[in-house]
């Protein structure tokens, strides 16, 4: 068996009770699927349960659609408040990123896609600057430049819309916001919610707003980090995905502090989108399970 063979993934959240997992594996087992991949967790202070299946397309007789029909009646069984869904590893996924004038997040995601680390399509990416236009195009991707007028709402709430449009015209699974420096109104974060995914230059909640290196810097921290976390209308306070930390010293400077930032920023944002793609992120609330 392939690592990289075709599969249906299943999530799913609901109140705890005993037999939710005896109910999903017997249903699996009538339809002749093979698990190859099973993870569950029960939050203890929601009573909220999780879990995430794995299962191989070719063990089972029918395709997604069908899975996702016959699994419904499951789901109803486990009640009223079940959130669910079933992807398809053989869809490739889409993503939009957008970026501004700092380049280090979307060279490095540029890179893992091209090298086939990771799987996803970068349909367009949007930069209220042309700075990165030139290694967006070297990649083959088309790069949109819509600016943000600094001042002038009614120009930027335009700005807003064209960017809307654009990005919802290739209907991404993700909207990766690599540095992007805009805030998104509440219309942005509810149409993109679940899908909107953005890098922090900071271990959140600690040293929010700007230039946050340089608050680091001044309290004399001896770690920095960055957080990958879902977009919401409370800023920076969305639901996380992932974070991760860099050691600094105290014979750092702001600017020692920023390069040694950027580089956490990367990894942690190539790991929370991966895990996206993935369907590993499951949200209840503001909290996330990633299995």
């Amino acid at each position: 068996m392939s690592s990289n063979e075709r599969r249906y993934v299943i999530t799913l959240g609901c109140p705890d009770r005993t037999g939710i997992v005896a109910r999903i594996a017997s249903f699996l087992a009538e339809a002749g699927g093979w698990i190859v991949e099973a993870a569950y967790h029960t939050d203890q202070a929601t009573n909220w349960f999780f879990t995430r299946q794995e299962v191989l397309a070719s063990s089972l007789p029918f395709d997604m659609r069908e899975l996702s029909a016959r699994f419904a009646t499951v789901a109803r069984e486990l009640g009223p408040r079940v959130d669910w869904r079933v992807t398809d590893t053989g869809e490739r996924k889409r993503a939009v990123i957008l970026v501004s004038k700092e380049g280090h997040c979307l060279y490095d995601l540029l890179g893992r896609v091209s090298s086939g680390e990771l799987d996803v399509e970068i349909t367009s990416v949007i930069g209220n600057h042309r700075d990165l236009a030139g290694i967006t195009e070297a990649h083959g991707i088309p790069f949109h430049h819509v600016p943000f007028p600094v001042g002038d709402p009614e120009g930027k709430a335009a700005s807003f819309a064209q960017l809307r449009q654009l990005v919802d015209g290739h209907q991404p699974h993700a909207v990766v916001l690599a540095r992007f420096m805009q805030v998104l109104p509440h219309e942005l974060c509810m149409a993109w919610a679940g899908r909107a995914v953005n890098i922090h230059h900071s271990f959140l909640p600690s040293f929010v707003g700007a230039k946050p290196y340089h608050q680091a810097h001044t309290r004399g921290v001896k770690l920095v980090g960055a957080t990958c976390h879902y977009v919401t209308a409370e800023l920076d306070a969305g639901p996380i995905i992932e974070q991760d930390v860099i050691r600094v010293s105290h014979s750092d400077s702001d600017r020692d502090m920023v390069r040694k930032g950027r580089d956490i920023e990367k990894i942690v944002l190539a790991r929370g989108l991966r895990w996206h793609l993935e369907d590993r992120v499951l949200v209840h609330g503001n909290r996330t399970v990633v299995f």
